[in-house]
């Protein structure tokens, strides 16, 4: 990646909805070179745009980190289907104690007990969870 697609993605982590023109005027190039360039960020990949809503000012106000253990065997297939939960916003393949974490998202600390308990606890292959309460997000979002 050269240094003026580094500096285009820059200004859309600060603001996803910045003009073409105005970042074009910042960096001293046409708006077609930064329509052109962020077109193919988006095509290969390397950028996706969408909104990120903040979770408690859309009535999530509980957040927590599970760690997951899988029995041998079972470790993709309790993956995917942990992935498929709309409550998980980030599901991970690990290594060490856990060989699964993922970040979930609810509305309340019963919400958080019935997911635990009725959700992860039905996945084949789950064995083991432990589960670290978030109580303040420090910093939300890649780079920024």
């Amino acid at each position: 990646m050269d240094l003026l697609n580094e500096k285009i993605i820059s200004f859309l982590k600060i603001d996803g909805r910045i003009s073409n023109a105005n970042i074009a005027r910042s960096l001293n190039v046409s708006e077609g070179t930064i329509r052109r360039r962020i077109k193919k960020l988006i095509d290969e990949g390397v950028i996706t745009v969408y909104a990120s809503p903040d979770p408690v000012k859309s009535g999530y106000f509980f957040e927590a980190l599970v760690g997951i253990q899988v029995i041998p065997g079972q470790l993709d297939q309790a993956a995917e289907a942990i992935a498929k939960y709309e409550q998980t916003s980030w599901v991970s393949r690990t290594t060490g104690s856990f060989d699964i974490f993922a970040w979930v998202t609810l509305r309340s600390s019963e919400d958080l007990g019935e997911f635990l308990s009725k959700e992860l606890g039905s996945i084949e292959g789950v064995n083991k969870t432990e589960t670290f309460v978030n109580l303040k997000v420090l910093k939300r979002g890649f780079g920024s």
